[in-house]
């Protein structure tokens, strides 16, 4: 019983090889389930690619993955006044986005996240005084800034960091590093030109990780297939399925991923149509699963469980026998694959990268 997360190893490698080649001083995001990947394979792959500094979440998943990876971790979440204590390396670098939050950090290494159009956290222009008053004992190592990914308003990325950048200047910050994210190489390639004594590196995990969708694939195995009598009663709800129509049980269930999901943005007449008519179905208990037969999504013959789901096979499909492979369409950045496979396998160092030596942090 398991949902498997495949791997084509020399395409995935490919791709992140022309990521790195876009974008000079990548720093890796390794965070939350690890894109799907895990945190392990993720900091193995980052140290293959010859990267000496890689992001994560927390500081929980820094403890995790210290000792696995040889590089500098950048905890993306703001470090804050009366922590719970744990042990990390001097390799950690804390992200510090209020000059009120700062105790302890005196001989640490530090990154200043500034505030973005997100709106979600960082130093502002006010709290420049503040800041210099209390960065000098700090090992400072740059400024960071999260764009958002969706600019609705037309503004550039790339103009946002730029009036940061002189906004520094002005108040006389160094300015040897910013990492940025959610630009594209054209645009860290005009910063880069306009500010010339300034590294940009871009931090990313979504492009680097799940740039390439034809490298990676979720599929399960049919358990067993049943074709109820009529007016039989199955599952743990005792629903009577639709009369004539067979039912196949997979793995894959809420431990995976499988059923959840999260509140997304509508926008046009065309989204909101589909979220009524979705509403439309839910309200009659036809809800679609991401497991794909005969082409088509099957819908869920009642709500997955743990570990395994029952499915409505279409009813002009032939059905499935238990064994068959059974395609599964799901976020990778919600979803805890049981096994993870590479085809082919390539030994770790098998696609080892060349180039300039990596700089420290």
């Amino acid at each position: 019983m398991t949902l498997t997360l495949t791997i084509d190893t020399v395409r995935w490698r490919e791709h992140h090889r022309g990521v790195l080649g876009r974008f000079p001083g990548l720093v890796p995001v390794c965070k939350g389930n690890g894109y799907g990947f895990g945190h392990q394979r993720l900091m193995r792959e980052t140290t293959r690619l010859g990267v000496r500094l890689a992001a994560v979440g927390t500081v929980q998943e820094a403890a995790l993955v210290q000792d696995a990876f040889p590089g500098d971790l950048l905890i993306l979440t703001p470090y804050r006044n009366g922590e719970a204590p744990l042990e990390l390396s001097d390799g950690t670098i804390r992200v510090v986005s209020s000059p009120e939050h700062c105790d302890g950090l005196t001989g640490r290494r530090v990154v200043v996240e500034l505030m973005s159009s997100m709106r979600r956290h960082g130093i502002t222009e006010d709290d420049l005084p503040a800041l210099r008053a209390v960065m000098g004992g700090w090992e400072f190592e740059g400024f960071s800034i999260h764009l958002p990914l969706n600019r609705v308003d037309g503004a550039g990325g790339a103009g946002e960091v730029a009036s940061w950048m002189r906004r520094l200047h002005e108040a006389r910050m160094p300015l040897h590093r910013v990492l940025v994210s959610h630009l594209s190489a054209e645009e860290m390639a005009r910063l880069h030109a306009e500010f010339p004594r300034t590294s940009f590196r871009l931090r990313t995990g979504t492009k680097l990780w799940l740039g390439d969708p034809g490298a990676t694939r979720y599929h399960s195995r049919v358990l067993d297939v049943v074709r109820p009598e009529r007016a039989e009663r199955l599952g743990a709800g005792r629903r009577q399925p639709a009369p004539g129509r067979s039912l196949a049980v997979v793995a894959g269930g809420t431990s995976h991923g499988v059923g959840l999901r999260a509140p997304r943005r509508l926008s046009g007449l065309r989204d909101r149509a589909r979220h009524v008519a979705g509403i439309g179905h839910a309200c009659l208990n036809r809800h679609l699963s991401p497991f794909v037969w005969d082409g088509r999504r099957c819908r869920f013959a009642e709500p997955p469980r743990l570990q395994e789901s029952v499915l409505l096979v279409p009813g002009d499909a032939p059905p499935p026998v238990a064994g068959d492979e059974v395609e599964v369409r799901l976020r990778y950045t919600i979803t805890r694959p049981d096994r993870v496979v590479e085809e082919p396998r390539v030994p770790l160092d098998a696609l080892a990268v060349t180039g300039p030596a990596p700089e420290r942090g």
